[in-house]
């Protein structure tokens, strides 16, 4: 069996497909994407098809090391996230091939099904108290919110009391048998996010997800040490070398998105890093249906795998939603926030291909918002 092609799929709302074609055998999918840079991705995907055209599908390893090693220059999240792609899809074709789930290639099932998470409440945070009463009506047992919208370096009471506000209406509506994570985004300063988390601590959260930008990542020892909270970070790191210098800092989830930090590949091996450490996963992926099953893949081999984002009805899934490219929605159906182990071989998913090639036909050109302080000056996202 040959790779014999790579097509790449700018698809609404903002996501990138990636189907690789062979001569005698399946078509793999993936999704390579940094969000809002997807184009870019799609560049990197077609200057590696130099090296995968007329290769052997089914050596994974090789040319996982051989794409993200081979060039001079190496890293980053375009590389690192046409990799993942790339890695996605192939082990996608041979899981077809074989005719067995990728997890069943990782080891076998850990698991028979695994519990997600959704999202509440946009970038700046609003009507969270309501929309997660919804969720858990919908029979959801825990979401995720963004804990603030814009923060200075030094924040005031005001401030402070709206983030506390937030959360405490959203424990006061679920009550105490639901799960609550809060996203900042990397919107906090080291010195803002000690007494954030302080002022948390009575609402018992899930996790807090990236207080600190990555460039930061050396203060996280001094941040998990400073309170109770399961610290959660790992959405911009994109390899198990970025993650070393975070595991062993008292971080209690690593987070790695199987569309950006090497695909299932990596992404396996950055659960067994963490695991050393005692570190729980909970892979990012506020992404489309390849990567979430790719997500699940990895989950169902994965014994320290906590819980799994969904992107089902967020904010950011505008003309088109985490179902609407698949021939069976029904593969990702939730009871009690649990999907069921998938059992159809590769990915455990069929691709609508004619869907996917009308929407690439429309395309998608998302951009990330761009936000300011009173002052002008930028803020972070």
């Amino acid at each position: 069996m040959k790779i014999t092609g790579l097509e790449t799929f700018s698809v609404a709302p903002r996501w990138l497909f990636l189907a690789v074609h062979t001569d005698e055998g399946p078509t793999g999918w993936g999704e390579p994407v940094v969000e809002g840079r997807a184009a870019t991705v799609a560049a990197a995907v077609e200057e590696l098809s130099d090296y995968l055209i007329g290769a052997d599908p089914f050596r994974i390893e090789d040319h996982w090391q051989t794409l993200t090693k081979g060039g001079f220059y190496r890293g980053g999240p375009i590389l690192s996230s046409a990799v993942a792609g790339i890695d996605q899809a192939l082990w996608d074709i041979k899981g077809k091939s074989l005719g067995v789930p990728v997890h069943e290639l990782l080891g076998g099932a850990v698991r028979e099904r695994m519990r997600t998470y959704a999202w509440i409440g946009g970038d700046d945070p609003a009507g969270v108290a309501e929309a997660a009463l919804e969720k858990k009506e919908l029979g959801l047992g825990a979401v995720k919110m963004n804990g603030s919208g814009r923060m200075r370096g030094l924040e005031s009471k005001a401030a402070l009391d709206a983030m506390v506000a937030r959360v405490a209406a959203v424990r006061e509506a679920a009550g105490d048998d639901f799960d609550i994570a809060v996203d900042f985004h990397g919107r906090l300063s080291p010195a803002v996010a000690r007494r954030a988390l302080r002022l948390l601590e009575p609402f018992h959260p899930l996790f807090v997800e990236e207080p600190l930008v990555p460039e930061l990542t050396a203060d996280y020892p001094a941040i998990c040490a400073s309170t109770s909270i399961p610290i959660a970070t790992g959405e911009r790191l994109f390899s198990r070398w970025d993650f070393r210098e975070v595991v062993g800092s008292g971080l209690a989830v690593a987070q790695p998105d199987l569309s950006h930090a090497g695909g299932i590949s990596e992404v396996r091996r950055i659960a067994s890093l963490a695991e050393a450490y005692g570190v729980s996963l909970a892979p990012h992926c506020p992404l489309g249906p390849i990567a979430f099953a790719a997500s699940l893949q990895v989950d169902f081999a994965s014994p320290n795998a906590l819980i799994q984002e969904t992107s089902l009805g967020i904010h950011y899934n505008v003309g088109s939603d985490l179902l609407d490219y698949l021939v069976d929605p029904g593969v990702f159906a939730t009871s009690e926030s649990y999907v069921e182990r998938l059992r159809a071989p590769g990915l455990g998913i069929e691709i609508d291909e004619r869907a996917v090639r009308r929407a690439a036909e429309v395309g998608a050109r998302w951009r990330n918002p761009v936000w300011r302080h009173d002052d002008g000056s930028f803020a972070e996202w």
